[in-house]
């Protein structure tokens, strides 16, 4: 393994972070994790070679902190994010200020290469918060680190997901599963190590595939409907659906944001309203070239 091939991945404990952590590794790549709990983390060592995955602290909030786990890094992979506000953990800063702060410090340190992972949806002009502040915060990288490269996936998939996993859950103890808004809103469901393997050929390549987004989507566009119907198809399950208009959805997601872990907020019913597909206009997996893997190949591994 080269000394050289260095990269600092911050949220590297989460579910695609896992995955991407482990592609690098199997890559070369000598890893440094930055999470704020080096011994929870520690399972991630097991990704590669002894000594080849290090978690290390880092105190976001600390621009100090920081630097540190930058330094002495070829690349840097930005995954940190949230998918609904709580305590101080708040989209302004985890989704805007903070991926600005890391790659003015990748930039200033001579890191060659910077990832963000961002979504499909994200706009500063979006009607939600979750949207706009992805949105803000590729604007910030880009203008801090105009050579990086920002990847937008769809709903990702795999082994331990929350999407799949989370309704096959309602569907084992629920009579029903819910349709909100009908359950027409379209996905492109990503298989999360495709998502790690655009990760990795973006840093290995950075001058051809740096300064561009990418919208990462599977082979195939689904209805929320859709998804459901294979969810109960691979894991067992048969539950009748319910319609809940978006109205009635308002209300309940109203009541649920009041939980430490709301399974629906008002501001993920805004983005439902828009669909979660790879635009026309974008580039994709073609040009990063990579054929995605179709979510019936992966589901029945893991939803049995």
């Amino acid at each position: 393994m080269s000394a050289s091939k260095v990269v600092t991945v911050f949220g590297g404990s989460g579910f695609v972070g896992r995955h991407v952590v482990s592609r690098l590794a199997k890559a070369g790549w000598h890893v440094r994790i930055a999470v704020r709990d080096r011994v929870q983390s520690s399972f991630l060592t097991c990704c590669g070679d002894v000594g080849s995955v290090t978690p290390v602290y880092v105190n976001v909030a600390d621009r100090a902190s920081l630097e540190r786990v930058v330094v002495g890094s070829t690349a840097v992979v930005n995954l940190i994010g949230i998918l609904f506000e709580g305590g101080r953990q708040r989209f302004d800063y985890l989704h805007c200020k903070l991926p600005g702060l890391i790659a003015q410090i990748a930039q200033e340190k001579g890191v060659s290469a910077f990832v963000q992972i961002s979504a499909i949806g994200a706009d500063i002009s979006s009607p939600s918060a979750y949207g706009r502040s992805k949105g803000e915060g590729e604007a910030a990288v880009f203008g801090a680190f105009p050579t990086a490269s920002v990847l937008r996936p769809s709903i990702v998939f795999g082994p331990e997901d929350d999407f799949f996993n989370r309704f096959s859950r309602m569907a084992s103890v629920s009579p029903f599963l819910p349709l909100v808004g009908g359950g027409s809103a379209k996905f492109q469901p990503v298989y999360v190590g495709d998502v790690a393997e655009a990760v990795s050929r973006c840093l290995d390549l950075p001058g051809e595939y740096g300064g561009k987004v990418y919208e990462l989507g599977g082979p195939r566009v689904l209805s929320f409907r859709d998804c459901l119907d294979l969810l109960q198809k691979y894991s067992g399950f048969s539950r009748p659906y319910i319609t809940l208009p978006f109205w009635v959805a308002y209300l309940q997601a109203l009541i649920m944001e009041l939980m430490p872990q709301p399974p629906l907020t008002r501001d993920q019913l805004r983005m439902l309203k828009k669909d979660n597909v790879v635009a026309e206009s974008a580039l994709s997996f073609v040009a990063l070239n990579i054929k995605p893997v179709d979510v019936e190949v992966v589901l029945p591994t893991y939803l049995r």
